[in-house]
């Protein structure tokens, strides 16, 4: 489409009915700048997301076969698109009807390159897991380090940073933001809904597996601005090293002292430490639910995830000790 003045940009995979509601949510927003194209950009799908999506209007593009990443989809997606501002989309997201609108705005302070809102979860009733991980997208207003998935960007900065790095198969996002402000542009956060979202977590180890994506991505990261004068989640991957292995070896020397003494006492006094540290966790994140019990599922998941971000961590340790590069780490099933 010519002429357009804003591009959608649309990822997914297996999406199914998910893709179907967001793509609906795009039509259905308010105060649009028009003309808007809409851009579906398909990662292998085998459960016809390529026709569900250009029955809905948007233009498809097919990945090649190779390795998959959510910044090669991005990058394939915008690189088409037309228009001087983009919107990227996850498929298992839907739009706000006024997100754009009030982002748009935003925009007449020429350094501004990315606007992102708030996101929540869809079905927060859906599983343990969702109800918890939603807590984890709230962030507060103003200038921030980076985005999510979701974001309304210039395609001159775009163009400027060379898009996302198609090499990481986790935390493209972090990395395109820390390069844009290494050249002066900034990250704005606003206090508005954005996008609903579905992680569509049902079982214990899809959790897992998106906590080890979230190491690996911690570790690649990392590795690459560790000394520089912004080492993006320099700190973070430390920090999590250190409580991983910490846990680990707690554990295992009250499990060996258990067996010595033949008593379940220093496995309870573990528990019960555990419990200390998941509730005063609980406290400290109070603003962010009034349900008690979702604060302290909250706090035991803030001391869980150390483990599986720290099998990533070391994953990608192995992989580039091994001069390997890491496939893409999926933990959704098809809608």
């Amino acid at each position: 489409m010519s002429g357009a003045m804003l591009s959608v940009v649309v990822i997914g995979r297996n999406e199914g009915d998910r893709l179907a509601a967001c793509l609906e949510s795009i039509h259905a927003a308010r105060q649009m700048p028009e003309p808007v194209e809409i851009i579906y950009v398909d990662s292998l799908s085998t459960d016809g997301s390529p026709e569900r999506a250009a029955s809905c209007g948007a233009k498809v593009i097919e990945l090649d076969p190779g390795k998959l990443s959510a910044a090669r989809a991005r990058n394939a997606g915008w690189r088409t698109a037309t228009a001087p501002f983009i919107l990227f989309l996850d498929g298992d997201t839907i739009l706000d009807p006024d997100f754009v609108h009030r982002a748009w705005r935003e925009f007449a302070d020429a350094s501004v390159a990315v606007v992102c809102g708030d996101r929540r979860e869809i079905r927060p009733e859906t599983s343990v897991y969702n109800r918890v991980l939603d807590l984890d997208w709230n962030a507060p207003a103003g200038d921030t380090d980076f985005c999510g998935g979701a974001s309304l960007m210039r395609r001159d900065a775009l163009e400027r940073a060379n898009g996302f790095n198609p090499d990481l198969i986790a935390g493209e996002e972090p990395d395109l933001c820390r390069r844009m402000r290494a050249m002066g542009h900034r990250i704005l956060h606003i206090d508005a809904p954005m996008t609903g979202h579905d992680l569509a977590l049902r079982h214990f180890h899809q959790y897992w597996r998106r906590a080890v994506r979230t190491g690996h991505a911690y570790a690649e990261i990392s590795a690459r601005y560790r000394d520089t004068p912004d080492p993006l989640w320099t700190r973070e991957s430390r920090a999590n090293l250190l409580r991983g292995w910490l846990y680990i070896l707690v554990s295992i020397a009250v499990s060996v002292t258990a067996l010595l003494l033949r008593s379940w006492v220093p496995v309870l006094a573990l528990a019960l430490g555990a419990a200390a540290l998941s509730i005063r966790t609980a406290i400290l994140a109070r603003a962010k639910s009034a349900s008690w019990s979702t604060l302290l599922l909250f706090g035991l998941h803030s001391h869980v995830q150390h483990l599986p971000i720290l099998q990533g961590q070391l994953l990608h340790a192995w992989a580039r000790r091994r001069g390997q590069g890491r496939v893409l780490i999926e933990y959704k099933t098809k809608s």
